[in-house]
């Protein structure tokens, strides 16, 4: 009950301010938070980004949509995700995505070795299968929804295989893993705070029996690995909020990416005929919605005592809202950045890359995961559905702008246009 109050309180709180300092202040960083900014964010970082490198917002801090600030930033120690309430506070049983290093080292080696592309390998396969059974299950010439068909139930399979859950728990884990992923846009209402606090509560439940279950019978997956390692690398109460953000944000990058991807190919049909023609552009296509239209559109940063940044001090207790999204359309480093072109070179051997997995010591663990569902889904997609096109409608994730995509996209295929 007492986590049920604190966040209806802040929900209020939270809700009255932004909306003041939207509608009256007129800060681009509130707005976003508003209609305005759930219909399009991208007018709004380009206002950021004419006011200045580093922007004062009364929100937090400081706003920046700079790709060099933004950069500088994800990759300098002097920088945490720690705010000053939370390390006054000391909370406890925090995720990889709330901690610095030292723990955070410590935490994220336990990890890493299960996501490079080398142990991924052989989950390409395991991916097709899931995606060609998705398909199967879909009318041929639609019209279907693509995320609850496809985008939403394929990151759910994959992850819990990779962790071991049992495919009898599975589908518990992706209702509850989807409602606790709801939050990461932000609380919507006091009814969405009751499911959070009820969904937190089954998930942990469910969770601990899963340890019971491989710490009695071991097995060659990740909640295994990880339970071999409690009490020596990690202590007993990190492994259960480790688990939780590898299903959450697993899921949530990984369903709105394959929407969006799905989204700006749509909308640029001569660029879907290219997939289509040569499946193996998929993963080009990927990296440049992950530029383009991310589904991870803004991190923050808090600074570990006073930091001179862009010619501006930035205080210890300030935070910086990182911009991702709008760093990833900086004209002095992408040309003509508000175009989708899946020719589009980047990565280090053609300049600056995009920050849509972030960077510096929390660049995202899952990475090579993400791109390479998103891809195999695309792949597949255009081999099964060559005449693609939206047939209904297309209703976006509601609540705050951090994470954006889809909620609903119906697709269907385009009459005469039939798979080879």
């Amino acid at each position: 009950m007492d986590d049920v109050v604190a966040l209806v309180r802040e929900l209020v709180v939270v809700r009255s301010t932004v909306a003041w300092h939207g509608h009256v202040s007129r800060d681009p960083f509130a707005r976003l938070q508003l209609a305005e900014g759930r219909r399009d964010p991208y007018p709004l970082y380009e206002e950021v980004r004419r006011r200045g490198d580093l922007v004062p917002t009364p929100l937090v801090g400081f706003q920046t949509a700079s790709h060099r600030v933004c950069r500088e930033v994800l990759r300098d120690r002097r920088f945490g995700v720690q705010s000053e309430e939370a390390l006054r506070r000391g909370d406890g049983g925090l995720s990889l995505l709330e901690l610095d290093p030292p723990d955070h080292t410590r935490l994220r080696r336990l990890v890493a070795p299960s996501f490079t592309p080398r142990a991924l390998a052989g989950t390409r396969e395991r991916i097709g299968a899931v995606v060609d059974g998705l398909l199967d299950a879909l009318p041929p010439e639609g019209p279907f929804d693509l995320v609850s068909g496809l985008a939403s139930p394929l990151p759910i399979r994959v992850i819990t295989d990779l962790l071991g859950v049992p495919d009898d728990d599975s589908a518990a884990f992706a209702r509850y893993g989807a409602t606790l992923g709801s939050a990461l846009a932000g609380v919507q209402s006091v009814g969405h705070v009751v499911r959070l606090v009820e969904a937190n509560r089954r998930l942990a439940a469910l969770m601990e029996q899963v340890f019971e279950q491989h710490r009695r019978q071991p097995r060659d997956d990740l909640v295994s690995r990880l339970l071999a390692a409690e009490g020596d690398q990690a202590r007993p109460d990190e492994l259960a909020p480790l688990c939780r953000l590898l299903l959450v944000a697993g899921f949530e990058t990984t369903v709105n990416l394959i929407g969006n991807t799905v989204l700006a190919l749509l909308a640029h049909p001569e660029q879907w005929r290219e997939v289509v023609a040569d499946p193996a552009l998929a993963a080009a296509a990927v990296e440049e919605t992950l530029r383009w239209d991310p589904p991870v559109q803004r991190t923050f940063r808090a600074p570990r005592a006073d930091v001179e940044l862009a010619g501006v001090v930035v205080p210890r207790g300030a935070m910086l809202m990182l911009f991702l999204a709008g760093a990833n359309r900086d004209p002095e480093v992408f040309d003509e950045p508000a175009r989708f072109d899946l020719h589009r070179q980047t990565g280090p051997q053609a300049g600056p890359d995009h920050l849509s997995f972030s960077a510096g010591v929390h660049y995202c663990i899952g990475a090579p995961l993400a791109r390479l569902e998103a891809t195999v889904a695309v792949e597949r997609l255009a081999q099964r559905y060559p005449g693609l096109q939206r047939v209904g409608r297309l209703r976006r994730r509601g609540g705050g702008t951090v994470i954006r995509g889809p909620a609903e996209l119906v697709v269907g295929q385009r009459s005469g246009v039939l798979a080879a």
